[in-house]
């Protein structure tokens, strides 16, 4: 019967929503991985959890005007998702990339409602973004696309109700401009967005945050099984903040990174990426992974169009523990089995939803242990909400206490996800622990409140 339930539920999406894949595989792999709780408790299936957690509760499209520095006139599209508040005020990311469309904002907004409530923190689920391209474009080009998208975007946002922060796209030269344009049209100066400068109410760790936790969720997950990061060869995707500090703390624990990737190709470098080079390249100079091949000739650039049919080159280098931290469905199943060929022993995802779910299948089948991403990449949004806290109390911590928080926090999310696998029968499949924990948070407190 809960089986006829989810895929009458699931048949619904599709017809309400159609071509939003992304969207579609976010949902069928949280109602199939929350079955052992349904079986456990008839409320949520008898109050109709499920059917109210998959529509958002309000969907924001709009135009988005701006002038190039040819003085001409381009319209992009705004998007803010706010999924659930169940649990506190709205929080997620915005997203500025070609990609962006509906179905990939919702799918990012309805993972968000998971990911804040393994957290621990008061922070409900929300997405949003553009499919504005910041690449390429002029430092006044990404101010003039910044302040017309907040001209829209605030009046739905506040300190206790919306809290954006950053994602793919959006660093701290947008979440300025963004910020900066909130104030002049409310006269108000406070915690509306996260990722700020450190000198206008931004936090220390914000921008390692994700990486880091991600690393200590890996520490974490290897240790139940009395392994760690030490020693291990490890290979990263992407090379933005997420990869980047994600290979940081790799290194400050003693595991040997190899390889990183960006939208042009992947560098391999046998004796392990030097993080002072790929931080210039990416960080100052904005260039292609071609450059640092350039500062270091031993190493190996494998162009894109090089890449394996199905796959991607990152993931047939051999590794004893992968980390996809780009975007989503990057590792797939042709990837997946040349891991385990290669004698991966973890993937741990710090990206949202990186892997197909036939990937994750085979590797699960295959003994590889598996971190998912709304556990594994909520360092992110953890921190946000720290920088949320002293945004609130009008003060700001050393990175030392916030680094501690975060890997408290880490730990914390790791033992409920692996404690409540245990509990519902899934021993050590983080995917079941995570969902069901996060879900259960959310759905109770939904209960709780009502049919509102």
């Amino acid at each position: 019967m809960i089986y006829e339930e989810i895929k009458h539920i699931l048949k619904d999406i599709k017809e309400c929503s159609p071509g939003q894949d992304e969207f579609y595989q976010a949902t069928r792999e949280v109602l199939e991985s929350i079955v052992p709780l349904l079986e456990a408790d008839s409320r949520y299936l008898e109050q109709n959890i499920i059917k109210r957690l998959v529509v958002p509760d309000r969907t924001i499209i709009f135009r988005v005007n701006w002038v190039d520095d040819r003085g001409v006139v381009q319209t992009n599209l705004g998007y803010r998702v706010q999924f659930n508040s169940a649990i506190g005020p709205y929080k997620g990311g915005l997203r500025f990339h070609k990609s962006v469309n509906l179905g990939v904002v919702k799918f990012l907004g309805f993972e968000q409602i998971f990911k804040n409530a393994l957290t621990s923190l008061q922070i409900g689920g929300a997405k949003g973004g553009s499919n504005f391209n910041p690449k390429g474009k002029s430092d006044n080009e990404v101010m003039r696309f910044c302040q017309s998208f907040m001209n829209e975007l605030y009046k739905y946002i506040g300190k206790n109700r919306d809290v954006p922060a950053g994602d793919i796209g959006v660093g701290k030269r947008e979440i300025g401009y963004l910020f900066g344009q909130y104030k002049k049209l409310t006269g108000d100066f406070d915690g509306v967005l996260t990722g700020k400068g450190l000198n206008w109410g931004g936090s220390f760790g914000r921008k390692q945050a994700t990486g880091y936790g991600s690393v200590y969720f890996a520490q974490e997950h290897l240790g139940v099984y009395n392994n760690s990061l030490e020693g291990k060869t490890c290979v990263v995707s992407g090379s933005g903040n997420v990869a980047i500090y994600t290979i940081e703390k790799l290194q400050d624990l003693d595991a040997k990174v190899v390889a990183c990737s960006d939208s042009t190709g992947t560098i391999y470098h046998k004796n392990g990426i030097d993080l002072a080079s790929l931080k210039a390249v990416k960080e100052i100079h904005r260039e292609s992974l071609k450059s640092y091949a350039k500062i270091h000739p031993d190493s190996k650039f494998i162009d894109i169009s090089h890449y394996p049919e199905g796959g991607h080159a990152i993931w047939h280098i051999p590794c004893d523990v992968a980390f996809p931290s780009a975007t989503q469905n990057e590792l797939s199943l042709i990837d997946a089995k040349e891991l385990v060929k290669n004698g991966c022993i973890l993937v741990n995802e710090g990206a949202n939803m990186p892997t197909t779910p036939d990937a994750i299948e085979y590797l699960q089948q295959n003994g590889v242990l598996f971190s998912p991403g709304k556990a594994a990449n909520a360092g992110g949004v953890a921190t946000s909400q720290l920088e949320m806290s002293q945004n609130a109390a009008m003060t700001q911590w050393n990175f030392e206490e916030v680094d501690i928080k975060l890997h408290q926090i880490m730990k914390s999310i790791f033992k409920v996800a692996y404690e409540t696998s245990i509990e519902y029968k899934n021993r050590g499949n983080l995917i079941v622990g995570a969902n069901i924990a996060g879900f259960k948070k959310v759905a109770d407190s939904m209960i709780d409140q009502g049919a509102v």
